[in-house]
């Protein structure tokens, strides 16, 4: 029986599954396929929470003796846009020019493909590890993620399961393959402030009371100054405001209310608990300093809300994991990987919980793009790279 040891052919077969958040698309089902012949279990559970989409996940298990590897990651994809748009169809899997086409060649069904080569070329050449390898694949991390990661590891958990190192194939690399290794994430929180106020028409604003005004005060108020200047292992907490709107398409009419929506990243000097208390002083202060309109003297009215869970900051200090990984990346491409803690938050946030885990994959310069793209030649490297992690992390 053939193995799935070509990671470009694994890769076409997993594009050429439509697999749009939240539909599974075959992809799966493909990934099942691959994963049989080659010793694995493999469960697929559907999690469901009201208001959301049903969603259905991969657990796959190769049992050995010895410490447990888990594979963590995702078959969904975001949207194509218009296939016109693209090059090459989107899900077609099709090469030119040395690189394959598709949504989620990078991000990231490319990272899928190479792990179950890199364990095909193992079990070809060694036998099974000597240990126990798991897939945990989610069809839910481009979307709400709340029937996907989450729920598969407090699944996989009270069944018994638990994991020595988890690896997370995203695409982490920002230039070329090998450039970097995620061994953490910032904390990302998001909330809404809204400054309620009086309609009327604006030629008679004294009749009204403008609640933009107000809103502005402590938009200022939550950017500046900044809430940090960075840590040792942690780029500077960064809060953006994602949007203002005061639901008003007239020009002659002072609107009723106004709301700012903002997103921040935090470091390590933060917890989620202590930038929430940051933040509520922050519009307390601003609130009783800034007059509301001009000869008033009471202090804004505003209503925070803090939207959905927080995803907390954490930082991977497992020397066998990270030291491994370095130097697997290092014999196969040259390049000493900088160990990051930038950029985004991935399902790595919910592993944390459960052992210690890193992010490593393919270059993700083109991901949820028109045209998203991975070069043959870096699918064969970060096969060999994981074939060189999982001999070496093994022992």
């Amino acid at each position: 029986m053939k193995l799935p040891a070509d990671p470009a052919e694994n890769l076409a077969t997993l594009i050429r599954c439509p697999s749009v958040t939240p539909a599974e698309g075959g992809a799966l089902t493909a990934l099942a396929a691959m994963l049989k012949p080659l010793g694995f279990s493999v469960e697929r559970p559907i999690f469901s929470e009201s208001g959301t989409a049903d969603i259905e996940n991969l657990y796959a298990r190769l049992s050995g003796n010895g410490p447990h590897l888990m594979f963590a990651g995702h078959t969904d994809v975001v949207p194509a846009g218009d296939d016109s748009a693209w090059t090459l169809p989107p899900f077609s899997g099709e090469i030119r020019n040395g690189e394959m086409y598709g949504r989620g060649a990078v991000d990231m069904k490319g990272g899928i493909a190479c792990f179950v080569a890199a364990l095909a070329r193992h079990i070809e050449k060694h036998g099974n590890p000597k240990g126990s390898v798991s897939l945990l694949i989610t069809g839910d991390e481009e979307g709400p993620a709340i029937n996907g990661t989450v729920k598969l590891l407090d699944w996989a958990a009270s069944r018994g399961e638990g994991w020595d190192a988890a690896i997370v194939g995203e695409p982490t690399n920002p230039d070329a393959l090998g450039d970097m290794i995620k061994i953490g994430r910032r904390g990302s929180l998001s909330g809404s402030v809204t400054v309620h106020g009086r309609q009327g028409h604006v030629a008679y604003p004294h009749l009204a009371d403008n609640p933009v005004r107000g809103l502005m005060t402590l938009v200022d108020a939550l950017i500046e100054p900044p809430f940090d200047a960075g840590t040792a292992d942690f780029q500077p907490s960064n809060l953006e405001i994602t949007s203002i709107d005061v639901g008003n398409p007239a020009t002659n009419v002072i609107p009723a209310k106004a709301t700012a929506i903002f997103n921040i990243r935090f470091n390590d000097a933060w917890t989620a608990e202590t930038v929430q208390a940051e933040i509520h002083n922050r519009m307390d202060a601003a609130s009783r300093r800034k007059k509301y309109r001009k000869g008033s003297r009471e202090p804004i009215e505003y209503e925070l809300v803090w939207r959905d869970g927080p995803s907390h900051v954490f930082l991977t200090r497992d020397e066998k994991l990270i030291e491994t990984l370095s130097g697997s990346v290092k014999a196969i491409t040259g390049r000493q990987p900088s160990l990051s803690t930038s950029g985004g938050t991935s399902d790595a946030r919910f592993i944390k919980d459960f052992c210690p885990v890193v992010e490593f994959g393919l270059v993700g310069k083109t991901m949820h793009m028109v045209d998203e793209r991975v070069a043959v030649a870096d699918l064969e490297t970060l096969t060999q790279i994981y074939s060189r992690f999982i001999e070496d992390w093994f022992g």
